[in-house]
């Protein structure tokens, strides 16, 4: 097994393997394409045919997406390089009361338009990134080829054509009109990623992705790596105390294993201990996410990007799941904070505004936190959710 392959299958044990219920130790197991899920499908398991015949629609409907590219979008960046890729802060708005709106003012948890159109690149990275992983789930699924070849399509034409390819860098993320180009709370923009990398790790069977294909994803990763590290905006964000501090994290440690940098993917956890020392509360509240106007949405979305740590410290002797300060501080607290709100008739008693349907962010944590903790209570809480949705959910086949 040459290293470049290693390395695929070290991202793919430590990522993807436990979300399957694999040992890490047994990284040949991917060779044989074979997970619980797809072992109980085969059997003819009904529990996870809408889960797979969901995924299957997706990915149905993702194989019609053309190529994305952040040539594409109709402003270009400051550096005058559309190369480069830019984005707008979402809560930002034009003030009502300046000529041209400028500077914009906060509107916290209210989406701006602005950031959401073809104007910048953000809307068209979350709709490859979205379809990459689709299509490689549903390639590793079903073996239907077409699905394979189009992810590798989509993945060429975002990070690696000479043409379309972004450059590796967020010099210009979430910019704020009249006030400032970019900052470092733009690199939120690409927290996906690494889950994106986990997707193809699947593609690894396919003639479609190609080892120059994986090389050159490799390097622009390499690259991307470097400059969070070593990047003004990079170490802005690394300096933040909320869910952007755990992002960065994820990214910094998802990304150094793909790029063969174990060491530094586990120093990145370790130090992920102090964030979380710093962000939950005994009880299990996240203070900084509950100062927000939509609280569990924040809440949830930073006890994900916790958890995706942990999967990632499994591999590497880091035990994240268990850790917890002398008084208590830990992840088990804050999932079990949050847990019992898989209830919709438990009210949320923090902010959240425009909130319809936010229960559904809990069925992966619960999802996961039973097999990180064998507590079969997780399981029950699943079914207080919406059962339309979760029956069908991608998390029953992933988790």
């Amino acid at each position: 097994m040459n290293f470049m392959f290693y390395r695929r299958i070290l991202l793919f044990c430590a990522l993807i393997m436990p979300q399957f219920g694999y040992a890490a130790e047994s990284p040949k197991v991917f060779l044989m394409n074979s997970s619980p899920a797809k072992a109980r499908l085969a059997a003819g398991d009904a529990v996870l045919q809408p889960a797979l015949k969901k995924l299957i629609e997706d990915a149905d409907k993702a194989l019609k997406l053309s190529p994305f590219s952040v040539m594409d979008k109709k402003l270009t960046p400051p550096s005058g390089d559309k190369h480069d890729y830019m984005s707008l802060g979402p809560y930002w708005w034009p003030d009502p009361n300046k000529p041209g709106g400028k500077p914009y003012i906060r509107r916290d948890g209210e989406s701006n338009p602005e950031s959401k159109n073809n104007d910048t690149d953000r809307p068209a990275l979350e709709k490859m990134r979205a379809a990459v992983e689709t299509l490689s789930l549903a390639y590793y699924f079903s073996g239907k080829e077409a699905y394979a070849e189009h992810a590798a399509r989509l993945l060429r034409a975002w990070f690696l054509d000479a043409a379309t390819k972004m450059n590796p860098h967020l010099n210009y993320g979430q910019a704020i009109p009249g006030r400032m180009d970019g900052r470092g709370i733009g690199i939120i923009d690409t927290r996906n990623l690494p889950a994106m990398l986990n997707a193809v790790a699947l593609l690894e069977p396919s003639p479609s992705w190609t080892k120059d294909n994986q090389a050159g994803l490799i390097r622009w990763f390499e690259a991307y790596l470097n400059w969070l590290l070593t990047s003004k905006n990079g170490k802005d964000e690394a300096d933040e105390h909320n869910n952007h501090g755990t992002w960065y994290d994820v990214q910094v440690a998802g990304f150094a294993l793909f790029v063969g940098k174990a060491q530094l993917a586990k120093q990145t956890i370790e130090h992920a201990k102090t964030r979380l020392a710093k962000q939950i509360e005994p009880d299990g509240r996240q203070p900084h996410e509950l100062a927000r106007t939509i609280s569990f949405s924040y809440s949830t979305m930073n006890l994900i990007a916790f958890f995706e740590l942990a999967v990632m410290g499994e591999t590497l002797g880091v035990d994240l799941w268990r850790y917890e300060t002398k008084d208590k501080r830990g992840l088990r607290a804050a999932l079990d904070y949050l847990a019992p709100y898989a209830d919709s008739q438990k009210a949320w008693p923090h902010p959240q505004i425009g909130g319809k349907s936010y229960h559904m962010a809990l069925l992966p944590l619960l999802k996961r936190g039973a097999r990180a903790y064998g507590d079969a209570r997780y399981q029950s809480l699943i079914e207080k959710l919406p059962q339309d949705e979760a029956i069908s959910h991608r998390a029953q086949l992933l988790y």
